[in-house]
């Protein structure tokens, strides 16, 4: 009852007419009315299969006169009524939760008001309960009377963010248990429906977690379906409900065809081929991904709009602000919005910044000094430029948004300047993040030295490496270099074979010249690591040419700069790869396909689709997005990353050639990167191969709580492998996402068989750990360590001169000019600060693991909702653990004088820009 109460309101449950639940005290309050002719006593029979419902006093009566008998009954805990008579009728009540828009527009404010008066004359919200239970005589479900949401008109005014409404049915005593309700929206205007709790049935309150946006009747006649929290697999789904569960799957597949309005519920698939726009000239067309053999890419949402004027198999675009379609449920609510809008603004007006370009003097485009980059953080970036005047001039309303007397465009700063200014200097912190930063899964045990490419040599020159042992050999500790690979101290980042074959087109681009890095890294007997060599590699030119060339720790001055520019290179590399492959591709696009199955193919009752929910919220709007403005054509990552306008080709190439489903667990990743092996006698099955690893320790901690929590639950609906092979909805979901979602590698052999409950254990595992710790790992950091551009550029602009070439000269002269110059531009640095800032946010209604929307009701199943109680706990030690390893100084990579420590697996945090904190779900 408490529970009850705190859904529903205590006050509400005190006014009702409604007896306790308790089985025993239902009976001893409860009168039955039967007919004046029949005068035959009610029998109670025990052992009854659903919930009966209580008949309160104010039942409705038949035309027949009738009169009332008490009746009384032992407590039972399964009870249920039998009448030798004609069923009678009485009412039972449901409690329906609205939550409301905060803001609205005067449009959405007048269409309220009419709704409200429009309720008054029987325009109304209609809602009808559904039986599980069939009717012998209409052989179809059992239903209640329509019922009207009441007080609409007297409500709508409320400025709270809830609205409880209420409704009363109908039904027959035997009804049975209520296993959907379908809701009917007269009004003009869609309401977001949070909950129904149905109230007067012997076992307790029924529960219909809805989460979801009602449309109005005369944009979507059908009635809406929702299924109570009950979870039934197919075979087991009740005679009532089948038909529905069928009804509402079909509606959600839609039928492939027509034009999507931003008010529809369909999930169907699309290949990238809306990333360009050929209509605004060439130089903007970009190849379609998906769906051929040069270009292979996962599918993603499909909008259906028209194709582009000049490129019939180009989709159209939709620009900012108008909105891309993503199924209505899937858009963002409106805390969210709101969040990122805030966000948004100074990305906004970096876009009127290129028309003030002529009051910039070619000195004031780039950072000269370094106080230039400190002063994005104590100025902003409009007084430094002295265009502040002028932009309030073209825009008032910015006054009003100053996020400080000092400027427009301040910047936060970045916590990799915040303890230690000079930090990212140092070669250790260099190397510390490529193991606790924002990238910390390239980095992989070096296994053969020198590294040897697996590119054609035919097409892209030599196989083989540069890097000679004496290029290292001094910085080994005594060691040898075969003795150092065996004995696990040497490491490396490679991304010689990813970038090359681009190599020669993004060095053509304006503005963008890079190279092909590998970064060589030393284990020092403290764990820490240390880089001792640098190769970068530039497109075979004959051989003659200087293609590949190695750097190494510097010795004086010149070898210094050259030394930082040979860095900034690496992490202009780790930006690219880090943004496209590992984030964007394997934590977004990756999981997109995924998502899209589950709704078309896993009823909302069925147990997988509750388990996968909350790990599926905001991800198809937050790509579609990205899509909008983030890796289109003349996009943020084109303008600010040093693949341009190669980025995506390059993100592609990785998902054919690097990308593979069972090597996205993590026990898999590390032993496939060498950063772990396979030990028994460990805590969770391996020993990793450098101890002091913050992302792979910590990540450990959180893999296991996610498959224990996943094993517990698969194995409560599935202890014989039978009934998974006999799941239809649960091997169409897998079956589609693969041979539809991932149609172009839908052939490889990798791919995980669905065949018992340990396979789908692991593939649920990698889902859930790819939407949120995963994602979480590469995401939340992205602006406290890449805020600093300095610190992570993330395009390079000049490569490394050497004596003789042109440059050099202006090298030596004026060496911290020349790396700053090799940076982004002020512009380009800033507009990026902006993006990163915005996709390093917490939004207030975020969810973290082990958290989700009404806890306690989400599922019908008291077993499942007490080992998710325990999986929470679990996730809250888990982050005790973590906050006592980052105040342990043996730990240096987490932990020391300056060092950040490891927090973006720690699974809670505040609102805002946290560098710590891991959401259900990929949203950002």
């Amino acid at each position: 009852m408490a529970l009850t109460k705190q859904i529903m309101g205590s006050s509400l449950l005190e006014r009702s007419l409604f007896v306790p639940s308790s089985p025993s005290s239902l009976f001893n309050q409860t009168r039955f009315l039967v007919p004046l002719e029949s005068k035959r006593v009610l029998r109670v029979r025990k052992a009854a299969k659903f919930p009966v419902a209580t008949i309160s006093e104010d039942l409705v009566k038949g035309s027949s006169s009738s009169s009332s008998s008490s009746s009384s009954s032992p407590a039972s805990s399964s009870t249920s009524l039998v009448s030798t008579e004609k069923p009678v009728k009485f009412k039972v009540r449901a409690v329906i939760t609205v939550r409301n828009k905060i803001k609205e527009d005067l449009k959405e404010t007048i269409v309220k008001h009419i709704d409200a008066l429009a309720d008054k004359i029987g325009r109304n919200v209609v809602l009808e309960l559904v039986s599980t239970e069939i009717d012998p005589k209409t052989k179809a479900a059992k239903k209640s009377t329509e019922a009207v949401l009441k007080d609409w008109s007297k409500k709508s005014n409320l400025k709270v963010e809830r609205v409880n409404y209420t409704a009363e049915f109908i039904v027959d005593s035997n009804f049975g248990e209520p296993g959907a309700i379908t809701v009917t929206n007269k009004h003009q205007k869609e309401f977001f429906l949070e909950s129904i709790t149905i109230e007067g049935f012997a076992t307790g309150p029924v529960h219909f977690p809805c989460n979801s946006w009602v449309q109005a009747r005369k944009d979507h006649p059908g009635k809406r379906i929702f299924f109570s929290n009950k979870p039934y697999l197919p075979g087991d789904t009740p005679a009532g409900l089948r038909l529905l569960r069928e009804k509402e799957l079909r509606n959600l597949r839609g039928d492939g065809k027509g034009v999507r309005n931003l008010s529809d519920r369909i999930y169907d698939y699309d290949i990238y081929n809306d990333l360009g726009n050929p209509d605004k000239g060439i130089e903007y067309a970009r190849p379609n991904l998906g769906g051929s053999d040069m270009y292979p890419y996962p599918r993603r949402c499909r909008t259906g709009r028209e194709p582009s004027d000049t490129d019939m198999y180009a989709e159209s675009r939709v620009e900012k602000p108008l909105p891309m379609y993503v199924p209505r449920d899937e858009r963002f609510e409106e805390s969210k919005q709101n969040t990122f809008t805030v966000k948004r603004l100074k990305a906004v007006l970096h876009n009127l910044i290129p028309g003030l370009k002529a009051s910039l003097s070619a000195s004031n485009q780039d950072f000269n000094e370094f106080s230039d980059v400190d002063g994005l953080y104590s100025e902003g970036l409009l007084i430094k430029l002295g265009l502040q005047d002028e932009v309030l001039k073209k825009i008032p309303f910015v006054s009003k948004i100053q996020e400080s007397s000092q400027g427009l465009l301040k910047y936060d700063t970045p916590k990799i300047i915040s303890k230690d200014k000079f930090a990212w200097l140092r070669d250790d912190e260099f190397a510390r993040q490529a193991i606790a930063g924002v990238n910390p899964v390239s980095i992989e045990k070096l296994k053969v030295f020198p590294p040897v490419s697996k590119l054609d040599p035919q097409i892209y020159g030599p196989q083989e490496s540069a890097l000679k042992e004496e290029h290292i050999l001094s910085q080994l500790d005594g060691m040898t270099v075969q003795e150092a690979i065996n004995e696990n101290k040497l490491f490396i980042v490679d991304y010689h074979d990813i970038y090359l074959p681009f190599l020669e087109g993004i060095n053509a681009l304006d503005g963008r010249k890079s190279y092909a890095t590998r970064t060589i890294f030393f284990s020092t007997p403290r764990d820490t690591l240390k880089p001792v060599a640098i190769e970068l590699s530039l497109p075979f030119a004959g051989p003659s040419s200087r293609s590949k060339r190695v750097v190494t720790p510097p010795v004086d001055a010149t070898t210094n700069w050259m030394w930082m520019l040979a860095k900034a290179h690496v992490c202009s590399n780790d930006a690219g790869v880090h943004q496209l492959v590992n984030h964007w591709l394997r934590t977004h696009a990756n999981l997109e396909p995924f998502i899209l199955a589950a709704h078309r193919q896993l009823s909302a009752m069925h147990p997988i689709y509750k388990l996968l929910d909350p790990h599926m919220r905001y991800t198809l709007e937050i790509n579609a997005l990205a899509r909008q403005s983030l890796i289109n054509a003349d996009g943020i990552i084109e303008n600010c990353f040093t693949p341009g306008r190669y980025a995506m080709e390059i993100s592609s190439a990785a998902y054919k050639n690097f990308w593979r489903f069972d090597m996205d667990s993590l026990p898999a990743d590390l032993i496939r990167r060498g950063m772990a092996v396979p030990d028994p006698t460990q805590p969770h099955g391996l020993k990793l191969t450098l101890e002091d690893y913050p992302y792979a320790a910590d990540g450990l901690l959180i893999w296991s709580a996610i498959e224990d929590w996943v094993r517990t639950y698969v194995n409560h609906y599935y202890p014989h492998a039978s009934l998974i092979c006999n799941d239809k909805e649960l091997q169409a979901w897998y079956s589609e996402s693969i041979n539809v979602g991932h149609a172009d590698l839908r052939h490889e052999s990798w791919w995980p068989t669905l065949n018992n409950s340990e396979d789908l254990v692991s593939i649920l595992s990698i889902l859930i750990w790819n939407a949120s710790a995963q994602h979480a790992a590469l995401n939340f950091g992205q602006y406290p360590y890449g805020g600093y551009v300095p610190n992570r550029p993330p395009l390079t602009r000049r490569l490394i001169p050497e004596e003789g070439d042109p440059e050099y000269a202006s090298f030596l002269a004026d060496p911290q000019k020349y790396y700053l110059n090799a940076l982004p531009s002020l512009l380009q640095a800033t507009k990026f600060m902006a993006v990163v800032d915005t996709l390093s946010t917490h939004s207030p209604d975020e969810e973290y693991l082990g958290e989700r929307q009404q806890p306690s009701i989400w599922s019908g199943d008291a077993e499942i909702i007490e080992a998710f109680y325990d999986f929470s706990a679990k996730v809250r030690q888990i982050e005790k653990v973590i906050d006592s390893r980052n105040l342990d100084r043996s730990l240096r990579n987490r932990c020391g004088a300056g060092v950040l420590p490891y927090e973006l697996l720690a699974p809670s945090s505040e609102s805002g820009v946290t560098c710590r904190g891991v959401p259900n779900s990929v949203s950002t």
